[in-house]
């Protein structure tokens, strides 16, 4: 009988092994990397910029965002997660009242109209780091990036459409206090997206490093 058993126990082995060796492996979910801010700027890769090719059309946004059932879109789903005061969401992810500060110019704004969401690397400064060459897809990811939140940050339409497309080596953010954290987040998010930057770019960044103290990096590199 215990032969028989053994032998049975054997066989029924055999028939799961195919079974193990074809299940999908369970996703790997990527562990956040935290970096001193000026190793961090040091990491970042130096490449030669190019804008040619670009139109910001190449990165489809705002989708339907994280949860497409809801009814809002990227752009609102920064707001409402952003907010210091919650709005109120009506139909069609209507937002009313709620508040938000504005880090690049330490502004609160009582309006959700008041506020743009700046990706914290232009689109346009994406592509001639690095995005030229992705597909639409993924320029679509990185356009509506709510993976990582530095990557999508609301602030006065004001401040927002100072920077346009310029990198931290043209604008900076008007309050003085914000510099190290926009040094952080904009390093972040290069990091990420595995994204390059030019000579005068990374020295900004490592000029601005040198005053943030014990100032740190976090970021997880985008699937």
């Amino acid at each position: 009988m215990i032969t028989n058993l053994v032998r049975g126990l054997a066989a029924l082995s055999l028939a799961l092994a195919p079974l193990a060796a074809t299940a999908p492996a369970q996703a790997r979910v990527a562990e956040p990397t935290v970096l001193p801010i000026g190793v961090a700027v040091s990491a970042l890769p130096l490449g030669t910029e190019s804008r040619d090719g670009y139109t910001r059309s190449a990165f489809r946004h705002w989708n339907a965002g994280a949860n497409p059932s809801d009814g809002c879109n990227t752009r609102a789903e920064v707001l409402i997660s952003e907010a210091v005061t919650a709005p109120t969401i009506g139909p069609r992810c209507t937002l009313t009242g709620g508040s938000w500060s504005s880090y690049y110019d330490e502004q609160m704004v009582t309006s959700a109209s008041g506020l743009d969401i700046d990706h914290m690397v232009p689109l346009a400064e994406a592509w001639d780091s690095g995005a030229s060459a992705w597909t639409a897809a993924r320029r679509e990811a990185y356009a509506n990036d709510l993976g990582q939140a530095s990557s999508l940050v609301a602030v006065t339409a004001r401040t927002n459409r100072s920077k346009a497309d310029q990198d931290p080596a043209e604008w900076l953010p008007p309050a003085a206090g914000a510099l190290c954290r926009y040094a952080s987040e904009w390093t972040a998010t290069k990091l990420r997206w595995d994204l390059t930057v030019d000579e005068l770019e990374k020295d900004q960044l490592l000029d601005i490093a040198a005053g943030c103290g014990g100032d740190t990096v976090t970021y997880t590199p985008a699937p």
